[in-house]
């Protein structure tokens, strides 16, 4: 079957990573490299972040004390404010400009384009996905649909918007068991570790330019 449509992950893809505020965050407060990430992962969907992200709370008051409580029951200091770590990462969101060009070039020729994000509703920004909403023709939030990244539900509710078998769809993240779940229904995937490697493995499977 061949790709019809390309579902974009949003942080680590389109739009800058958490994942380097939370590193300057452990360098800072003396922790190991990934602490943050591996505690999200280790604490589950139960989590604060795992709420966070279904939408059961927004990034706020409640979600820091959650956050704070969990981080130093996996041995933070004190010191590592979850409200100082959000801050950083709202500020540092910055678009990868030749990803938004590669997505242009792919509408251009015919693709159906998607986003499929785990994200939080903000207490302060209501919508703070505004800046690139309107790349997409179906744009799925976990926090919306109160289901997340990577329970196969939330990939089916991207492919039934854009009206197309698993087969028929290009998927990229920048996290393995994203990908993983997107494999185990028949997607295609990229793994980003790089916005421009990303782009260029695309258009080695879809025979297109995107630059």
């Amino acid at each position: 079957m061949s790709i019809e449509a390309v579902i974009f992950d949003l942080g680590g893809v389109v739009i800058a990573s958490p994942m380097q505020t939370f590193a300057d965050h452990e360098s800072r407060h003396g922790l190991p490299s990934n602490f943050i990430n591996r505690m999200i992962v280790d604490n589950g969907s139960a989590s604060a972040w795992g709420r966070l992200e279904r939408g059961e709370v927004p990034m706020g008051a409640a979600f820091f004390a959650d956050f704070d409580t969990e981080l130093r029951a996996a041995g933070a200091p004190e010191t590592l404010s979850s409200a100082a770590i959000f801050a950083d990462v709202a500020g540092a969101a910055g678009i990868h400009q030749n990803m938004v060009a590669a997505i242009g070039k792919l509408r251009e020729a015919g693709y159906k384009l998607a986003a499929l994000t785990n994200n939080w509703h903000n207490e302060d920004r209501p919508d703070a996905n505004t800046q690139v909403k309107g790349l997409f023709d179906v744009f799925v939030e976990s926090a919306v649909e109160g289901v997340r990244k990577p329970d196969p539900r939330i990939y089916q509710i991207a492919l039934q918007r854009l009206g197309i078998e698993p087969g028929a769809a290009l998927f990229l993240d920048d996290i393995g068991q994203n990908l993983k779940s997107a494999r185990a229904l028949g997607l295609t995937t990229i793994k980003v570790t790089d916005p421009a490697l990303a782009i260029s493995e695309m258009e080695t499977l879809l025979g297109l330019d995107l630059h």
